[in-house]
């Protein structure tokens, strides 16, 4: 959006304040449209690449790839794990990665490529698919919607989590769903208190603690009970999993905050969007705040799909749905 649209839509809501009835809604829907449309995207050197843990990626990729080819691009294809990809990927080689499998297929390509800026297009071979838009049958179709100018980008927030043990720094990393800490493999609740911009929060005994980001709020989050956040968001998600005699309810902070988890005893691991877990020892702590990347996603039709495209999954696991 231009800058001189947008400032001529804030005239028209400020002066529309004034006076009462439809013409402030109009003027706000106006410049609701504008900022939620955002420019189209069309790539120029895409990649096509497979998750190596699903064994049906592979012939799938290929057949992405030559029609890609067909339609012009030298779109190569390959693992998602294999070295000379990645290596290529780092070096901005290609300006959008299209990946064949599932979320969590979508969540590792993510940690590839949002220090890069490298958009993500996720093509759903797997079971659920709540960052993914293109199941399996559909892809021909979306791959023309994309070279035709349809599709946009959407930005989504990732978290940065420090590892802290007295004073050192023991590793970072970056999260797109999110960080948990929770009890290791003694059967037995941990103790852990959560701290926010620097003041005590409250304090659980629990079987862990999410920190999830608004699209982590569709995965473990939800699972432990808690609330469904607008992808669009910048806030982090705090919830208790399975708490004894502890707040029970998850907590929405305000955009910007920082958390800081810290271990209360033994008995406790730190996991990243479900990555294979590190012991923690008592007193060490989790800090964790907004990363200064994004994961950025190949999107089509208004952003309101994800509400639409919500309720489709919300059963599956009970119902048993096929894929």
């Amino acid at each position: 959006m231009s800058k001189e649209v947008d400032k001529e839509s804030r005239k028209q809501v400020k002066a529309n304040n004034t006076s009462t009835g439809v013409p402030v809604y109009v003027s706000t829907c106006l410049l609701y449209n504008y900022r939620t449309m955002p420019d189209p995207f069309i790539p120029k050197r895409p990649v096509v690449a497979a998750y190596p843990r699903m064994p049906e990626t592979a012939g799938e990729v290929e057949l992405m790839s030559a029609y890609l080819k067909e339609k012009g691009f030298d779109a190569p294809s390959g693992s998602l794990y294999d070295e000379d990809l990645r290596k290529r990927v780092k070096n901005l080689e290609f300006d959008l990665l299209i990946m064949a499998g599932g979320d969590g297929s979508v969540l590792r390509a993510g940690h590839l490529c949002a220090p890069l800026g490298v958009p993500i297009l996720g093509v759903n071979l797997g079971r659920l698919g709540f960052l993914i838009q293109i199941d399996r049958h559909e892809w021909r179709e979306y791959f023309d919607r994309l070279l035709n100018g349809e599709a946009w980008i959407e930005n989504r927030m990732m978290l940065h989590a420090e590892h802290i043990r007295s004073g050192d720094s023991l590793g970072q990393w970056n999260a797109l769903n999110e960080v948990v800490v929770g009890r290791g493999p003694i059967l037995r609740p941990v103790r852990l208190s959560a701290s926010v911009d620097g003041r005590l929060l409250t304090s659980y005994v629990a079987d862990g603690l999410i920190a999830a980001t608004a699209t982590g709020s569709t995965a473990y989050a939800l699972a432990a009970g808690g609330p469904i956040l607008p992808p669009e968001l910048r806030n982090i998600l705090l919830v208790p999993i399975a708490p004894h005699l502890s707040v029970d309810r998850g907590v929405v902070l305000s955009e910007g905050s920082r958390v800081s988890i810290r271990v209360r005893g033994e008995n406790a691991v730190l996991s990243v969007d479900g990555q294979p877990s590190i012991t923690l020892m008592d007193d060490d702590h989790v800090d964790i705040h907004a990363a200064e990347v994004t994961t950025r996603f190949v999107r089509f039709g208004d952003p309101g799909y994800f509400y639409r495209n919500l309720t489709a999954h919300m059963n599956e696991n009970s119902l048993g749905l096929p894929r």
